[in-house]
């Protein structure tokens, strides 16, 4: 993340937390970063040097004006006018961690091969939270090179019960084995 993305996040998130709006804007700033995900054309035609800005600014209008706080829509206008709708993931990533932190929750990703259901998320999620004593907001990251089992990532610590942790230990078991 960058440090230009982090000092944009914080002034989002300080203006938010003052006035009360924190609550409002974490799922509009989600919806932007879905629309982005899902339409890879928006940001480039938001960085587009041969567009004038004044018709960037009008997509943006165009797009979210009545359809997001002002504050969520001034901010991504100034993303467009410096440049910086390139660095609006790790934004978003930034204003959740602060929420996150501010609100008492701890992140965390269980990666797997393959997508996990909405009620094994939520099982593992209710059962890390369980373990840490805390409100747990759970992520899955799919990860092929997993093979199997999950790996959970929370608060800097790694559980490994993947298939190919368990791999590497039978590995270096037998490796160091003396016949």
């Amino acid at each position: 993340m960058t440090q230009t993305a982090e000092n944009y996040a914080d002034a989002l998130y300080e203006l938010g937390w003052d006035e009360g709006l924190t609550d409002e804007l974490l799922p509009q700033l989600k919806g932007i970063r879905d629309l982005l995900r899902e339409n890879p054309d928006y940001p480039r035609l938001l960085s587009a040097a041969n567009l004038p800005l004044a018709e960037r600014l009008g997509v943006l209008d165009e797009a979210l004006k009545g359809r997001v706080h002002p504050y969520v829509l001034n901010f991504m206008k100034i993303l467009v006018e410096r440049n910086h709708v390139d660095c609006f993931r790790d934004c978003y990533v930034r204003f959740r961690a602060r929420y996150a932190k501010d609100h008492g929750i701890m992140e965390a990703t269980a990666v797997t091969a393959r997508p996990l259901s909405l009620p094994m998320l939520e099982k593992l999620g209710k059962r890390l939270s369980e373990l840490t004593g805390q409100k747990i907001n759970l992520y899955n990251r799919v990860d092929p090179s997993v093979l199997g089992g999950v790996r959970l990532e929370y608060d800097g610590r790694h559980l490994d019960g993947t298939l190919r942790q368990r791999l590497a230990g039978i590995e270096k078991t037998l490796s160091e084995t003396v016949l």
